[in-house]
């Protein structure tokens, strides 16, 4: 049973934090906390302003997002951590060897994938990656009873 749910990215303003939002808008009725950080977040800041727009337009709020470093800390304190690249994934076990048994791609169940960064993109970048996160965060749904 997952409690803790950690989505990762590398600046926490983009990738993540919709991934965590969409995560919790499913979830949190479950008792599930979900977090998310960044490889080099942008401490503090919030989320990237398309980013943002994309998901309110699908009906979900980040505006209270701050961004913020993952720690070896922060990865034990998580029963689940999603990332949004193999390299992310790979950075996160150097940083913490023994969060590796729980570390995975938020594209595990779909096709395994790497999310893009769409930070600096056009919108339509942002859409195609906020359906991608999408699929990903419903993907996972069956596993998080």
């Amino acid at each position: 049973m997952f409690k803790r749910i950690l989505t990762v990215c590398v600046g926490n303003i983009c990738r993540s934090p919709t991934a965590e939002y969409l995560l919790r808008q499913q979830v949190s009725h479950r008792g599930i906390e979900v977090g998310s950080a960044g490889l080099a977040a942008m401490n503090d800041y919030p989320m990237d302003e398309t980013a943002a727009r994309v998901m309110g337009e699908h009906g979900v709020d980040g505006s209270a997002h701050r961004a913020r470093q993952v720690s070896p800390e922060l990865l034990r304190e998580f029963d689940l951590i999603l990332g949004m690249e193999k390299s992310h994934l790979a950075a996160l076990a150097r940083l913490a060897p023994e969060a590796s048994g729980k570390l995975f791609l938020l594209d595990k169940w779909v096709e395994a994938r790497d999310i893009p960064d769409p930070y600096r993109q056009q919108r339509p970048a942002f859409e195609h990656v906020f359906a991608l996160i999408d699929r990903g965060v419903r993907s996972w749904l069956p596993y998080l009873q």
